[in-house]
């Protein structure tokens, strides 16, 4: 063999061997990810293989309409221990709640086991997909599921928090754990979740959100218990853009070469995967000034412990 060829395969081996160490002491949970989008239609195998090598052990498929939810059941018996479904109807799509099997067809997708949440479901006021009667009203059905399944709330929350706040009060004595999915919102509105016992989901729009009361300050602040964190990708959206957007040095500095390698050569704009995860949680880690290893493990812990994840 050529001694070039030779030294640049020891070189491919020890690379491979640095980076399969680096986050064997992680368990890293994604709790939301939209692997039934037809951007993973092709190569599902390998964007699951990729997290499982980035350290991702197990993903939460999101369930955000009847044919959805019905696909993400059914990943879950091809990627049985890896792969979770929920099953609830985005409030975009309320307006086609017009079928009286809707509810009928959710809930036996729900009952099964491997179905561990009932959403996205919500309210969004930010856009015009569904009016907003029918987003309460559609709301209102799924919520009530949760409680008759006693199965977690994925919650889908734009320009509606008093609204949102105000349909599950009315369950409040029966409600199930309440996970708000993918927060974008102020550090008070966070605050206003978190006094009422809910999780909230983190995600790449760390990289996007700038304002001095959003999502960074939340972190920073130490207003964010651990115990009501969980981290997910919402892939195939919210990319962290580490190289674009104005991270603070220290935040930057933390990212490892490992984490990166993924996130620049896997994920785009268009496409983000799971294997992301790893570059959130270090970013979380350094907003809040502890280290990665203590956010996967308690992010883990809480979404094993909310979600009832099978090992």
């Amino acid at each position: 063999m050529d001694e070039n060829a030779s030294a640049s395969n020891t070189d491919e081996i020890k690379e491979t061997s640095k980076m399969s160490q680096c986050y064997e002491n992680y368990v890293l949970v994604d709790v939301g990810a939209n692997l039934t989008n037809k951007k993973y239609s092709r190569d599902l195998d390998s964007v699951v293989q990729r997290a499982k090598d980035a350290g991702v052990q197990k993903i939460m498929v999101t369930g955000a309409g009847i044919r959805s939810s019905k696909e993400a059941l059914r990943l879950t018996r091809i990627y049985p221990g890896t792969l979770y479904s929920t099953a609830g109807v985005h409030p975009h799509d309320a307006k086609s709640w017009e079928d009286p099997d809707t509810l009928d067809e959710l809930e036996t997708i729900a009952a099964n086991p491997e179905c561990v949440a009932i959403g996205e479901c919500g309210l969004d006021y930010n856009r015009d997909f569904s009016e907003p009667e029918a987003q309460r009203s559609v709301f209102h059905k799924q919520v009530e599921l949760a409680c008759r399944l006693n199965k977690p709330l994925i919650i889908h929350e734009r320009g509606a928090q008093s609204d949102v706040i105000e349909v599950l009060n009315q369950y409040k004595d029966r409600l199930p754990p309440i996970l708000v999915h993918s927060f974008i919102g102020t550090a008070e509105e966070a605050q206003i979740y978190l006094d009422q016992g809910y999780y909230l989901g983190i995600t790449g729009y760390l990289c996007k959100d700038k304002s001095d009361s959003g999502v960074r300050q939340l972190l920073e602040g130490g207003q964010a218990p651990l115990d009501r964190l969980l981290v997910e990708t919402d892939a195939p959206f919210m990319y962290p853009n580490t190289r674009a957007s104005k991270l603070p040095p220290h935040v930057k500095d933390s990212l490892t070469e490992r984490s990166l390698t993924f996130l620049q050569r896997y994920c785009t704009f268009q496409r983000n995967e799971p294997c992301a995860l790893p570059a959130v949680v270090e970013m979380v880690a350094a907003f809040m000034r502890i280290s990665p290893e203590e956010v996967a493990l308690a992010t883990a812990f809480n979404a094993l412990k909310l979600f009832g994840l099978n090992q």
